[in-house]
């Protein structure tokens, strides 16, 4: 699952146009379960199960209320545009989710980039819709009901991109490694082996390996030129988005590789192989 963000906008038309893959509907409701997840305040205003007839135009209003009812809010530079913007999507060989799936994912992704707070009841206006095959879209507005500007996370991109690798480790979107109890007695280790097992742990460690850090400046990249003009470098920072993927699942297979090693001897060591996901063909977004 690889995060994406999108410039701001004045208004959510394009942001659901591009959620959608098509431009707004007027009239007629939305599919159902195309919106998965939304601000948790609006069942207190809406009565239930309204939501689901919802038209793409309602929600739509439904996110530009807090610009209307505060014309003046903006943020710390004096910017209005508002409407925040993310995608997430899946790798063409994970399996398809099911709804209460997507609606976790997106309230957790939610809470990451700071637009969800639990108990925060003058919080962000915001959206989940899965609209394409694939992918999750998050669609909030910055201005909350009070009348303030939402401030997000300094590290946003970081937090997304832990929070994506946490959501495809609990939903098992990738191969997670796993350590089964063993019995006291048959924890004795050849010391050789053990060395070597500290070392392949410490190059995998994800708060300060060095394979971690070099993935976060891969990472860190592949947004900056995501975000310049041009296909060639939105095709440029895809590339490398799934390059820090595989760089991901090269940690994984020495963290595999680590707690082979710290089998007990004379017990049958396997150390499986995690495959690499392979690079993708760009996709371009319109902005």
């Amino acid at each position: 699952m690889i995060p994406r963000l999108y410039e701001r906008t004045h208004t959510p038309h394009d942001p659901l146009s591009e959620a959608l893959g098509r431009p707004i509907p007027f009239e007629g409701g939305l599919a159902e379960h195309t919106v998965v997840a939304y601000w948790p305040g609006l069942d207190d205003y809406t009565p239930d199960d309204e939501q689901a007839s919802w038209t793409a135009a309602q929600w739509a209003q439904h996110l530009e209320e807090p610009l209307l009812e505060h014309p003046f809010a903006a943020s710390p530079k004096d910017d209005r545009r508002a409407i925040f913007h993310l995608d997430a999507r899946l790798h063409p060989e994970d399996r398809d989710l099911s709804d209460a799936e997507w609606a976790e994912a997106a309230h957790r992704l939610a809470r990451a980039a700071g637009i969800e707070i639990p108990g925060d009841h003058d919080g962000c206006h915001w959206i989940g819709v899965q609209g394409r095959p694939g992918r999750l879209d998050l669609v909030a507005n910055l201005i909350r009901l009070d009348g303030a500007w939402q401030p997000q996370p300094a590290d946003l991109l970081q937090r997304l991109a832990g929070e994506a690798r946490r959501i495809e480790h609990d939903l098992r979107l990738t191969r997670v490694p796993s350590t089964p109890p063993q019995p006291a007695s048959a924890r004795a280790v050849p010391a050789p082996a053990a060395q070597s097992a500290a070392i392949l742990a410490k190059l995998a460690d994800e708060g300060s390996g060095p394979l971690a850090a070099a993935r976060k400046l891969i990472e860190q990249t592949a947004h900056r030129l995501d975000a310049l003009p041009g296909s060639g470098n939105a095709e440029a920072g895809h590339h490398l988005e799934w390059a820090a993927r595989r760089l991901f699942a090269l940690q994984q297979d020495l963290d595999t590789t680590a707690t082979a090693l710290l089998q007990p001897a004379g017990r049958t060591r396997t150390i499986p192989f995690v495959p690499a996901p392979p690079p993708v063909p760009g996709s371009h977004r319109a902005r």
